[in-house]
């Protein structure tokens, strides 16, 4: 296999069969899977997928998690129909599958996807939430965006931006102590600057012994060693989000 040589080290994680609780709707030039909750709510989350796609189980699982929380969830497509990237691909492509799917390249998408939750959904307060890929993008909306009131990014860095401390909106920032992709030498010199620069509320916190993709890969049903980390994580997700939208 051509993975063999240079195995990618964002593992899929665990195989999920879970079908999601919401539909696919088209947003004027992209599809978006939206679930909403069982009362009516003005709160609203987008949640950015990994570099898996918006159409992986796990995924769609968190949005399903928000919605049983009292948020309207949207997982757009934010690849706009381009092919995910695959376990089976080998990491040394990786750079070249990712030029035309930035997540710092996605305002198109995400105004389009704001105007649908406030005209469609009767959203007032919008958060987002995103893994990997889309923790990158989480943390370049917070950037940007001060309309959005607040964001959780999980195991998401932007690198490039020379004003990446300049947080517009509250951001809790997750990740992983042995995470390969993210070493925890970036994580300190983030937090070191966001105290020195940020002037709105922010958090890190690092989960001991877990690894990249632990909060949304990982089943908690089937990893009962790690399943206080995801659980915890996953209830520090929400109270973010309850505390700021």
């Amino acid at each position: 296999m051509a993975n063999e040589a240079k195995p990618c080290p964002c593992d899929i994680g665990d195989r999920s069969d879970y079908g999601g609780l919401g539909q696919e709707v088209q947003i004027e030039h992209i599809k978006a899977y939206v679930v909403k909750p069982s009362a009516a709510s003005d709160k609203a989350v987008i949640v950015i997928q990994d570099i898996f796609g918006w159409e992986l189980p796990n995924t769609r699982y968190m949005a399903d998690m928000l919605a049983a929380n009292g948020y309207t969830a949207v997982c757009p497509d934010f690849f706009v129909g381009k092919e995910p990237w695959s376990p089976t691909k080998d990491w040394s492509t990786f750079q070249e599958w990712l030029k035309d799917k930035k997540p710092t390249d996605i305002n198109k998408e995400v105004d389009v996807v704001l105007k649908y939750l406030k005209e469609q959904c009767g959203a007032k307060r919008i958060g987002t939430v995103g893994f990997c890929w889309g923790g990158v993008a989480t943390h370049y909306l917070a950037l940007l965006y001060p309309e959005i009131k607040a964001g959780v990014s999980v195991y998401g860095i932007v690198r490039e931006r020379e004003d990446r401390y300049s947080l517009k909106s509250p951001t809790l920032f997750i990740f992983a102590e042995n995470d390969n992709v993210i070493p925890l030498d970036q994580v300190s010199a983030l937090e070191a600057n966001l105290k020195e620069k940020c002037t709105v509320d922010f958090q890190l916190k690092i989960f001991p012994g877990q690894t990249h993709g632990f909060v949304h890969r990982k089943r908690e049903d089937i990893n009962p060693a790690d399943k206080p980390q995801i659980e915890e994580a996953r209830k520090d997700m929400l109270n973010w989000l309850n505390k700021y939208i």
